[in-house]
């Protein structure tokens, strides 16, 4: 099964949905419990999304289980970096994104870049109904909380007086900037949005996308923050 079969079924879909809405990694007994299904049946879905490329099994040690097979390890699902946008037909989205990335610098450089990856960003914050908060933990926690909600997975990997990373196998623009490394700008204005409509009183200076990650097929980007008192 490929990434196309896989979120053109309305099942395996929402199972994935679900899986991106985590900040961790998910068990067949949450997709069970949350959506109502018998633990076989969301299991079956899970394993159809790892035959995908689309989950990652993992194994941890999870407290508060009961039954069958407590105090053994617990089969986890995790969300694998996304390299390509999935779309029908293929290849055409990120070809035309590439032809305007291409003129907004041949305009005016990396500005024109950065306006848009603003705009777009202050879209996914009215979309995702972000709302700001005076603790820096819970703005960034709102900001993860709020991509998850919209289908891609988010979490605060650090947080300090003086910024934050976020990781994230699934960035919303990853796969633009895997084919077009100039559209980081893009990527660094949403992300800069995001957070200053999480954040009261703080002003969101340097966003920093450590790209390096973005070409490795196997790692989270990271996306570091540099903030500073109003």
């Amino acid at each position: 099964m490929d990434h196309l079969a896989a979120v053109g079924d309305p099942e395996l879909r929402e199972a994935l949905l679900f899986a991106r809405s985590h900040a961790r990694p998910v068990t067949a007994d949450e997709l069970a419990h949350e959506k109502g299904l018998h633990r076989n049946v969301a299991r079956s879905r899970l394993e159809r999304l790892v035959e995908a490329g689309l989950l990652a099994v993992g194994y941890e040690r999870r407290t508060g289980r009961s039954g069958p097979g407590a105090g053994r390890p617990a089969k986890t699902y995790s969300v694998v970096p996304q390299l390509e946008s999935i779309e029908f037909p293929l290849g055409r989205g990120e070809s035309l994104a590439g032809l305007l990335v291409a003129a907004l610098v041949a305009r005016g450089g990396e500005k024109p870049l950065r306006d848009v990856g603003i705009e777009f960003g202050r879209d996914l914050a009215r979309s995702a109904k972000l709302r700001p908060a005076r603790s820096l933990e819970t703005g960034f926690e709102r900001v993860c909380a709020a991509v998850r909600r919209l289908g891609y997975q988010a979490s605060l990997e650090q947080i300090g007086v003086k910024g934050a990373v976020i990781a994230t196998p699934t960035c919303p623009l990853r796969p633009l900037v895997r084919a077009r490394p100039e559209a980081v700008e893009i990527d660094r204005g949403m992300w800069a949005c995001l957070a200053s409509c999480a954040l009261d009183g703080v002003e969101v200076g340097r966003v920093r996308c450590e790209t390096r990650d973005c070409f490795d097929d196997h790692a989270s980007c990271k996306v570091v923050f540099e903030l500073r008192r109003r």
